[in-house]
């Protein structure tokens, strides 16, 4: 279950990223988690997936 904490979530997707997976996509994948979700919850406090550096910045 991933955090619910918008920065919590913030900073446990940017590690799994940085240290599992190559893209938000294979991430979303492997956790059975709603992309469309993800991005939303985080854009909400201002952050944006960056595909180039596989990240929300």
């Amino acid at each position: 279950m991933l955090p619910k904490d918008p920065i919590i979530l913030l900073s446990y997707i940017n590690t799994q990223l940085r240290d599992n997976y190559e893209s938000l996509t294979e991430l979303c994948k492997s956790l059975s988690a709603d992309e469309q979700d993800i991005r939303s919850t985080l854009s909400a406090v201002n952050y944006e997936y960056d595909e180039k550096l596989n990240r929300f910045v």
